[in-house]
């Protein structure tokens, strides 16, 4: 079973990537390809399934800025929305329950609640998949779409805390203190452990032994600990490093996520029916989305981006039926039909996330007709003057570029960056750096870089993110000079093929760099000897 399993999982996932479409589409349809062939997860890949999610918010934790939840689009615009939600879903469910629709059986008013709380919720796995591959984790479209599904998280556990009847124990809140005033203790650990294999299992520590189990020994959710932990251990200066040290073991766990979703069952006729009936809700659920993030001054394209990525429904809401099934809340084959809907929404989400900056710009004028005159302060129009050179990314390699060109053209260069909190460390420490999404087609219209920038740099550590910066400024018909920065012979050639000037590649120019370093250092210190070196060996 496991070896069939990995095989379907990866020529599933593989078919998918070739026609433009995220790997996560495959995974799922690998899951019900395994289900008709009367395979079923089990344990094991459960327990795979609960490793990703854990790991995964552990590594929001480690990005996550506290203060970023009190911002009113946060927990205001959740607040409204789910309860619009609930309200409405519960309202359309039981009508029509009693106009004798055959699929809703005989819905009490209660179920009806309880199938809509359920579905008001929005996928963090599949959210999170998608701005990591997109490279815009740090834009604030997606810092909004994170902290309104960790409002949401917090929403259902909740709910899971009440329904079960699990008090935490008195433990609770010494844990969480003790959690606290270990954090020093927790930071010399974490310095402590190196930059190898030692820095993944320091992580996986955190994360599934003080985290996740320390909070389900209290009775708290074994997830909320270890986004707990996360954010505890955030602004340590190798956080950065220990997110990327587990990326790709949370990304492979969460294959075991995608499965299990599509392994849940198939339904029956009118199962299937119930399902697509509440697909038909989707977009109804994401257009107050963008409403609502449009009435907290947030631009259209903001608002749109983020209205897209939550335009799922959830693996907390699967969670929600399991206990209502339990309960003999609702009836059992809704959670399958729940399952079926969840696996749908991640599968027509999926393109429209793929291709959401191409529709937003064919519909700009409409979506553009719902922003409010005064923009939120994350998300004003950028100005230049005098600058003619602009790096977007500022990063290691971002900085080290910066230092290097403004020591050659003073007050020529500006550089851009995502994150606000890098931002301020850069103006702090004298540099020329904005809070910009170099992705957002709006920013290259707006800062009319034709007449002031001669000299693009695209320097985001993600090629997506380099990706859609070309292709923005391929669709604004920029004229200058764009060079940007690669990891593969095959994404330099990628951004060639949109009319980048030049790709430096990291991994084959970091020799000859090298290099250069030695021959600067040796004329330096051993001149003789570097004249030496220049001897023809036949001499």
């Amino acid at each position: 079973m496991d070896t069939l399993l990995i095989a379907i999982a990866f020529f599933c996932g593989l078919i998918v990537r070739q026609v433009g479409l995220p790997p996560l589409v495959g995974f799922l349809g690998a899951g019900f390809v395994l289900q008709a062939m009367g395979q079923s997860g089990g344990e094991v890949l459960d327990e795979v399934a609960d490793v990703g999610v854990t790991l995964m918010l552990f590594t929001i934790g480690l990005k996550l800025r506290l203060k970023s939840l009190l911002r009113p689009e946060i927990w205001a615009g959740t607040s409204i929305h789910a309860t619009v939600t609930v309200g409405l879903f519960s309202l359309l469910f039981f009508l029509l329950t009693h106009a004798g629709l055959q699929v809703f059986g005989d819905f009490s008013y209660s179920t009806s609640l309880l199938l809509a709380f359920a579905l008001s919720f929005s996928s963090t796995v599949f959210a999170i998949k998608i701005l990591e591959e997109n490279g815009e984790m740090g834009a604030l479209h997606g810092r909004t779409t994170i902290g309104i599904l960790i409002m949401q998280d917090l929403i259902a556990v909740a709910f899971l805390t009440v329904s079960l009847g699990k008090v935490p124990s008195i433990w609770a809140i010494p844990l969480v203190a003790g959690l606290i005033a270990a954090r020093p203790l927790i930071g010399w650990l974490i310095s402590r452990s190196g930059h190898g294999e030692l820095t993944t299992l320091c992580g996986l520590f955190l994360a599934l032994v003080l985290g996740a189990k320390g909070f389900e020994y209290v009775g708290l959710k074994a997830d909320l600990g270890a986004l707990f932990v996360g954010v505890l251990v955030g602004q340590h200066p190798k956080a950065k490093e220990l997110g990327k040290s587990l990326l790709s073991l949370t990304d492979l766990f969460l294959v075991g996520f995608f499965l299990s979703i599509g392994l849940e069952g198939l339904p029956s006729w009118g199962g299937l029916m119930a399902s697509l009936l509440i697909l038909l809700l989707l977009p109804l659920k994401s257009a107050f989305f963008f409403f609502l993030l449009t009435r907290f001054k947030l631009r259209a394209r903001t608002s749109w981006m983020g209205a897209l990525h939550l335009s799922t429904y959830s693996e907390f809401g699967l969670i929600v039926m399991t206990v209502g099934a339990a309960k003999g809340w609702i009836p059992e084959e809704w959670l399958v039909n729940v399952a079926i809907a969840l696996s749908l929404s991640f599968l027509v989400a999926s393109p429209f996330n793929r291709r959401a900056e191409v529709l937003y710009l064919k519909l700009h004028d409409r979506l553009c007709g719902f922003q409010r005159e005064c923009h939120h302060p994350d998300d004003l129009p950028v100005n230049t003057e005098h600058e003619r050179i602009a790096i977007f990314g500022m990063g290691r390699m971002g900085r080290a570029v910066y230092a290097d060109l403004n020591r050659q053209f003073p007050k020529r260069v500006i550089g851009f960056d995502l994150d606000p909190a890098q931002v301020e460390l850069h103006k702090s420490a004298g540099r020329n750096v904005v809070l910009a999404d170099a992705t957002d087609s709006d920013f290259w219209q707006k800062i009319r870089i034709d007449q002031n920038i001669e000299l693009v740099i695209l320097a985001m550590p993600k090629h997506a993110a380099n990706l859609h910066a070309a292709e923005a400024l391929k669709r604004a018909d920029y004229q200058g000079i764009v060079t940007t920065t690669a990891k593969f012979d095959d994404e330099a050639k990628e951004l060639r093929a949109l009319g980048v000037d030049s790709a430096f590649n990291l991994y084959n120019e970091a020799g000859a760099g090298f290099a250069r370093h030695v021959s600067a250092v040796l004329s330096q210190q051993r001149p003789d000897l570097l004249q030496q070196f220049r001897i023809h060996p036949d001499a």
